[in-house]
């Protein structure tokens, strides 16, 4: 049976509107009854988010505290009997932290390694959406594809780095390739998951109401598939920066990777740690900014 579209709920494009004198009062509106019960639980939820701000900020303060105090107490007592211990104290960093900032070298490393993310993120997400899509809309395509896509994605990406050495070189084009062989796999099961489970209901009204191709990507597929195709690159973000760095270390003499080789060459172990922290502290930025940017508004 088709809907006209007189009969589609304006709360509900997937919903016959109420007959037999059921009014719009008489249902709820939205998820958990959006309407004058909705809005007056939203204040109160956003005053208890704002009142668990200074909370957690102040224990997440007291945790980084424990933890530098816990690695000052391993270095001081450990690095007695190792002297590479000892030059991995936290009382090092600031000295180390000044030294690579005044030769300009640790901007410069992280420049090119934020270059080779965004890049190797680029590529993923021009062809793992794709993909996903074409993967979610074809149930032949799903089928054909399960078995290769899970055999694949199940191989290391630093599996494949003698053959993208072998193949692109050495320098940026392998590391390149390695991020977005990392970066592929969340995108494109996530898009295909998303694309699939798209309420066919919502694709029966649109036909019904005329949509050509083009309205339908617009009016149903992006906005069905965007909050999960976000958080799959949000979650592809987190896993080309962990492959990234040791994909640096693969015979390039730039980025942060190689950074930290090229410290312990030269027993610069407080240099090397500091390299070591700037990628924890990127990364957690990285996320923070993926997780503002990426994350779907409610309104």
């Amino acid at each position: 049976m088709s809907l006209a579209p007189t009969d589609l709920d304006p709360d509900d494009p997937g919903r016959p509107a109420p007959r037999d004198g059921a009014t719009a009062e008489a249902r709820p509106r939205g998820p958990a009854g959006r309407g004058a019960d909705g809005a007056s639980r939203r204040p109160g939820r956003r005053r208890g988010v704002r009142a668990e701000r200074g909370p957690a900020l102040a224990w997440g303060a007291l945790g980084v505290l424990a933890v530098g105090l816990a690695w000052w107490a391993l270095t001081a007592v450990g690095g007695a009997g190792s002297p590479m211990l000892a030059a991995l104290t936290p009382l090092g960093v600031p000295s180390a932290l000044a030294s690579l900032l005044s030769t300009g070298v640790l901007v410069q490393d992280l420049v090119t390694s934020t270059l080779r993310l965004l890049l190797g993120m680029g590529i993923a997400a021009a062809v793992g959406i794709p993909a996903g899509v074409l993967i979610g809309l074809h149930r032949p395509t799903r089928w054909a594809s399960a078995l290769p896509v899970q055999f694949v994605r199940m191989i290391s990406p630093l599996s494949w780095a003698p053959v993208a050495v072998a193949l692109l070189g050495v320098g940026s084009a392998p590391v390149v390739f390695l991020v977005a062989a990392a970066a592929i796999w969340p995108i494109l099961l996530g898009t295909a998951a998303a694309v699939a489970a798209i309420d066919p209901r919502y694709v029966a009204v649109a036909h019904t109401l005329g949509a050509n191709r083009r309205e339908m990507l617009r009016t149903v597929l992006v906005p069905s598939v965007r909050p999960a195709v976000l958080q799959s690159i949000r979650l592809a973000l987190g896993i080309a920066w962990v492959v990234l760095v040791p994909a640096e270390m693969l015979g390039v003499t730039s980025g942060l990777g190689y950074e930290i080789l090229n410290a312990r060459d030269r027993l610069a172990y407080d240099e090397m740690l500091v390299v070591i922290l700037v990628i924890g502290v990127l990364g957690a930025a990285i996320d923070l900014l993926a997780r503002l940017l990426l994350t779907p508004r409610r309104g």
